[in-house]
């Protein structure tokens, strides 16, 4: 499942710089590592020099993640991370740190605080109970009232106003996303990489 081409290692490998963002192209399926689990009110974030998982700010509100968040590997979006992907209708709470196959459905074009921050938005490959989400309009108008609503307020009592949601994207211009991400990643982070 992880398709990692690396002889085995006594060494922790970091996954972000190991496996491909694509299992699937043809098909839109990526490879996301974990972050969040819905229901967190903390954001927790992969350190990208070393793979390890750390909390990256307490939750200043009671508003939690109502979807399962993560990063797609040997990607470098324009905020200078890894691309983020989030993972809708997922039925059990997923471990942060572990590796998931997801579908693309679509994505969100976000600023935030003037950064272009996208996500890609993501089921679970293998999951029958989500084959009918081909496109994100699949996931209803509720998810995106919802999506809007908590990516612009999610930091509103820390800093308000910084986040806008730009526009919804469709499965094709999501993974163009990916495909452009996977590109600034061996322009821009891949040469600085030991070994």
């Amino acid at each position: 499942m992880a398709h990692i081409n690396h002889k085995p290692s006594k060494y922790m490998l970091n996954l972000l710089h190991v496996l491909d963002p694509f299992t699937n192209e043809k098909k839109g399926i990526v490879n996301a590592i974990i972050e969040i689990s819905a229901g967190s009110i903390n954001k927790y974030e992969l350190i990208t020099e070393s793979g390890q998982l750390k909390l990256d700010r307490v939750g200043y509100s009671s508003m939690a993640y109502p979807y399962t968040y993560g990063a797609i590997p040997r990607t470098w979006d324009i905020d200078n991370d890894p691309l983020d992907i989030v993972l809708t209708n997922i039925t059990e709470p997923l471990i942060p740190g572990s590796l998931v196959e997801a579908r693309i459905v679509g994505g969100i074009k976000f600023i935030d605080n003037g950064e272009i921050d996208d996500k890609i938005i993501a089921v679970l490959a293998d999951d029958k109970r989500v084959d009918h989400v081909k496109e994100i309009d699949d996931l209803g108008t509720y998810f995106k009232t919802q999506s809007k609503y908590f990516w612009e307020n999610y930091k509103a009592l820390k800093k308000s106003n910084t986040g806008v949601v730009e526009k919804f994207l469709n499965a094709k211009e999501a993974i163009a996303i990916v495909q452009e991400s996977e590109e600034r990643y061996k322009k821009e982070y891949e040469p600085k990489l030991e070994g």
